[in-house]
């Protein structure tokens, strides 16, 4: 059953393409299905109507069950629709590519998603293109998962590295392994990274074979609610030496200029990046 959300300052389409989340895809009807989680939701977009629709993973051959109570909730904390994004924005700087970009991409939020998923997909993204990222987390769920969902931390700690390798790792299996190990045995404390101090949780996630920094922040701003987190890739570089051509600012600077939601700024200028890098 389609149910409606009012919503403001919201972007379906920036906030689900713009390289955060790799479970969502989107039909010729504009209908965006994605997992989040262990439920399966549809989204479409109308103006200031949000359409959904919502079931738990059903086993395959059987019909989807109804929607639990208070998906609706679910579904506002999912797409950070309780944050005020005129707010946000209002703490940038006036950096003008920072500024169109914002302008061209509004409504882009950034999502909070589950803790090990996300981590599990940026060790699964080093030197890969979005598209291979997705089928990459496809393979995992489709043979590590139940129903759909992304395989706990706990199924994946216990797979062979044959079996990881298969689902397309190559040399990131031995990591996302390692990974899973450490935070099923609580050598990292995947859990209490919300409540950590930036800088401390950052360390905690730096102890992870094959994790550095981009990553690390990744994981923080997609799912730990570090709004301050920036992470660094090759899109976001050419954004910062057009910005700053004559100096390169360290991370703590980059942090203080962009302000306490520096990655959503980081947001804003990593899509606007993918796109202008689009072939025409």
């Amino acid at each position: 059953m389609t149910q409606r959300i009012n919503v403001t300052d919201f972007n379906l389409a920036a906030t689900l393409e713009c390289g955060q989340a790799f479970r969502w895809s989107r039909d010729a009807d504009g209908w965006y299905t994605g997992v989040v989680w262990n439920e399966v939701w549809r989204l479409r977009q109308d103006g200031n109507n949000l359409e959904w629709q919502c079931s738990r993973g059903p086993a395959r051959g059987q019909p989807n069950p109804l929607p639990e109570p208070r998906a609706d909730s679910r579904l506002h904390d999912y797409l950070t629709l309780d944050l005020s994004l005129p707010a946000i924005v209002a703490s940038f700087p006036q950096d003008a590519a920072l500024q169109q970009a914002v302008e061209a991409h509004w409504g882009l939020r950034v999502l909070r998603q589950e803790p090990w998923e996300t981590l599990a997909s940026f060790i699964a993204s080093s030197t890969k293109q979005i598209v291979q990222i997705r089928q990459i987390v496809a393979h995992l769920a489709e043979r590590l998962g139940e129903n759909g969902a992304f395989p706990a931390v706990e199924r994946v700690a216990r797979a062979e590295l044959p079996a990881l390798a298969a689902c397309k790792l190559g040399f990131r299996a031995k990591y996302l392994l390692a990974a899973a190990r450490m935070v099923e045995s609580g050598a990292v404390r995947l859990a209490e990274l919300p409540a950590m101090e930036y800088g401390r949780a950052l360390e905690e996630l730096l102890k992870i074979p094959g994790v550095g920094e981009k990553i690390a922040n990744c994981t923080l701003l997609f799912s730990c609610g570090h709004h301050e987190a920036f992470p660094i890739d090759v899109h976001v570089q050419r954004s910062l030496k057009r910005l700053f051509p004559r100096r390169k600012l360290t991370p703590p600077k980059i942090r203080a200029h962009f302000g306490p939601y520096a990655g959503w700024a980081q947001q804003y200028l990593f899509y606007a990046e993918r796109i202008r890098a689009r072939p025409a």
